[in-house]
């Protein structure tokens, strides 16, 4: 990927490289490493965690603080009277246009608000509607602990028994990522006794993208319901909820869409729905606005997605999200962001597999002592098509070797993203990562695994 250009004139082609300048970049002092050069001057990191948590965009800092001050000199008038035009009462309104661009959705079949997990909840307890006949939840058998917690205790609530009505499809033995046909296969075997078929978008620790208008497409011939975790999807890879036919999805927006820390959720409910699937448990932010202030005894919703809203939101985290947002706009939406993507992650992909550590997926069998005890392995799909701004990479387990390169990396000012025991995931995000940030990560990778060799020769 890249043929023979360097880093560096890639970086000069990228008609998005001065985006990076929009983020704050985590410095060498604050993050353990020891880069600081003779000058006294503290460098930047490389930063290759954005599917954990994105970076600070100055514009959300700028706005943060316009919202800090207005809370601090209008008080309580903020929500109807704000200098910025940005009413606490409707500054989510300002976030749906880009959220449904991004998902794929018509403005009404969104709405920002909750987190992920307590979104999950809501939306499942109006669409998991089990009967003896139909009961099952299919899902992948590796999904992310919040998500397994939240389908259990909802087959547990309705009186079913999760070690039956749970259907997890599991990837082939010594493989890590889900074959399509595997997936299909169990929505066509179980899908007759299925209510509820979730997914995520992206799998969290492969970075798998699973073929979601075929999953929709197949298990909605069975009379399943379709639902999708989007956590790592949305602002990665390009959706189309609405046309695909898919029934719900949640999501969070501090990995790839920048918001901070615990920051606002969202979730999507197709519009053909408006009316058979209403929100179970009403809260006063999903009232009718022209009536919500009058205080109306009786619950009155807001047609569409915004009908499951329950509290009003925080107006600094909608601020935060909207200067991220904001730069989604800016830089092309989703499709120019994407085209970057591959790109990046391709050209981190090439460096990588260049090095005399890695170990192709068809020697991943080999035990332990038939391997290189610094040798990795990709597991992350080698088509574009198949996965987002991610890379995993697999050590052999029981040697410690993941963690020392992951502390030898970060010494050096290079951060990724360890998940115990053997796997350090990279993500190359295309709005603040660079060409430069892949190849210096690529290199210090070498550098660490090289000198990690030397006890074991």
């Amino acid at each position: 990927m890249g043929g023979h250009l360097s880093a560096q004139e890639l970086d000069a082609q990228d008609g998005l490289r001065n985006f990076r300048n929009e983020f704050h970049l985590p410095v060498a002092s604050a993050t353990g490493a020891d880069l600081l050069g003779s000058s006294g001057v503290d460098e930047p990191i490389t930063y290759l965690v954005g599917n954990s948590l994105g970076l600070l965009s100055k514009r959300s800092q700028q706005l943060i603080n316009e919202e800090l001050s207005v809370w601090a000199t209008r008080a309580v008038e903020g929500h109807f009277n704000h200098p910025k035009h940005r009413e606490w009462l409707s500054i989510t309104d300002k976030l749906r246009p880009t959220l449904a661009e991004l998902v794929g959705a018509y403005e009404n079949e969104v709405a920002c608000m909750g987190t992920l997990t307590a979104n999950l909840h809501l939306l499942m307890n109006s669409f998991y509607k089990p009967s003896k006949e139909r009961y099952k939840i299919i899902c992948e058998a590796k999904a992310f602990p919040s998500d397994q917690y939240a389908i259990k205790s909802q087959i547990a609530s309705h009186g079913f028994n999760p070690v039956e009505a749970l259907i997890e499809i599991s990837p082939r033995q010594r493989e890590h990522i889900l074959h399509e046909a595997d997936i299909l296969a169990g929505i066509e075997e179980h899908g007759d006794t299925t209510a509820v078929v979730l997914f995520p978008a992206v799998q969290y620790y492969t970075g798998q993208w699973f073929p979601m208008e075929k999953i929709t497409r197949i298990a909605k011939a069975k009379g399943c319901i379709v639902g999708f975790d989007l956590a790592h999807g949305i602002g990665n890879v390009p959706m189309k909820l609405h046309d695909w036919g898919v029934d719900f999805a949640v999501w969070c927006s501090y990995k790839y869409l920048n918001s901070g820390p615990g920051g606002i959720g969202g979730l999507f409910v197709h519009s053909k729905w408006e009316t058979d699937y209403p929100p179970k448990y009403h809260g006063w932010w999903g009232h009718d606005p022209k009536t919500r202030f009058k205080m109306p005894p009786d619950f009155v919703g807001v047609p569409g997605a915004a009908g499951f809203q329950q509290s009003n939101p925080s107006g600094l985290l909608a601020a935060a999200l909207l200067g991220s947002l904001q730069l989604f706009a800016e830089a092309g939406g989703i499709t120019a962001l994407r085209a970057k993507s591959i790109r990046l992650t391709g050209y981190l992909e090439s460096l990588l597999v260049q090095s005399k550590h890695f170990v192709p997926s068809e020697r991943i069998s080999l035990n332990n002592e038939e391997r290189k005890k610094t040798g990795f392995t990709i597991i992350t799909p080698q088509n574009s098509d198949e996965r987002g701004a991610q890379l995993s990479l697999l050590w052999p387990s029981g040697e410690g070797m993941m963690q020392r390169v992951f502390t030898g990396m970060r010494s050096r000012g290079v951060l990724g993203d360890e998940r115990n025991p053997d796997v350090i995931r990279f993500s190359p995000v295309p709005l603040y990562n660079s060409f430069a940030d892949c190849e210096r990560a690529a290199r210090v990778l070498e550098e660490v695994l090289d000198l990690a060799e030397a006890p074991f020769k």
